[in-house]
């Protein structure tokens, strides 16, 4: 027996197609930047400066990647900002954790009281000043640790942390207590694989927020270049673009390389930087995606 179709009136087709219509646009409008950054970066400067591309890059060429990469303490800067993003962000994940878990915990001491007084710093602070007091009082100037210490705790993941612990089966817990688990093993084989997808979440907050960093840099680390990273890198070398250029084309001429083959805009130095800081983000992301929802949704809401 033939399955009856439903019948779709025309206005509701109608409505559909301009749905995916006004869908597509917003996709296209939201992509094309990031495209007609990339295809910048792959043209060639002298064409690109007189005629921008609009869909293809204007002939090909890799000079701008080729005259970045070949910058003084690039790659010096890319081992920091990377070991700064990874012992950072699992520093942090596993303190975050830890806390949210015992957070949820009627038996801690002084439980209430700290974590309203941990909730508190989301909305007021000591200010720069005082921070820069502390940080130095504990000596951290200078130091590598100064990027990992004072972001090692973070209010809003313990509080999506706690939230979401408090959602999982409490006879899970209950079942590993009886048979002798303390709070550690608890967390370790039971807590931590059931909260994969906050933990996930969690880490790429915190992932993103030190790949991005570069204030801090500037703050407390001016003194020691062995610790530059490589958004203040970039950052300098966007903020002085037209002196790079020019540095670029020097250093190229000196080298007896055409002029031709080594020229590079301003413009391009500002779109290969752009590049080289968001790459890593674009291509970490979609691996934790499937998490990110889920733990948003679980984690964040409550009854």
């Amino acid at each position: 027996m033939k399955k009856e179709r439903i019948k779709t009136s025309s206005s509701r087709k109608i409505f559909q197609i301009f749905n995916y219509i006004l869908m597509l646009g917003v996709t296209l409008i939201c992509i094309y930047p990031f495209w007609y950054i990339m295809i910048y970066t792959f043209s060639e400067a002298s064409l690109a400066d007189v005629n921008p591309p609009v869909l293809l890059p204007r002939g090909f060429s890799l000079a701008n990647y080729r005259d970045i990469f070949e910058l003084n303490g690039f790659f010096h800067s890319l081992l920091i900002s990377v070991l700064r993003t990874v012992i950072g962000t699992a520093a942090s994940v596993l303190a975050c954790s830890f806390l949210g878990y015992m957070f949820t915990k009627e038996e801690m001491p002084g439980r209430k009281i700290v974590y309203r007084f941990l909730v508190m710093t989301m909305y007021i602070n000591g200010g720069m000043i005082s921070t820069y007091i502390v940080i130095k009082s504990y000596g951290l100037l200078n130091n590598f640790w100064v990027y990992i210490l004072p972001i090692l705790i973070s209010a809003y993941n313990i509080v999506l942390i706690k939230t979401y612990v408090e959602q999982l089966p409490q006879s899970l817990e209950e079942s590993a207590r009886l048979d002798g688990a303390g709070y550690i093993t608890v967390f370790v084989k039971v807590i931590l694989p059931l909260a994969k997808p906050i933990i996930a979440t969690v880490a790429v907050f915190v992932a993103v927020g030190h790949w991005n960093s570069w204030f801090d840099n500037h703050i407390y680390t001016r003194g020691n270049a062995d610790l530059t990273t490589l958004q203040y890198l970039l950052y300098n070398y966007l903020n002085e673009a037209q002196r790079l250029a020019e540095q670029i084309k020097n250093t190229s001429n000196m080298n007896g390389v055409s002029q031709m083959m080594s020229s590079i805009s301003p413009k391009g130095i500002r779109m290969t930087i752009t590049v080289l800081a968001s790459l890593p983000i674009f291509l970490v992301y979609p691996f934790m995606q499937k998490y990110f929802v889920k733990g948003i949704m679980v984690g964040a809401v409550k009854g």
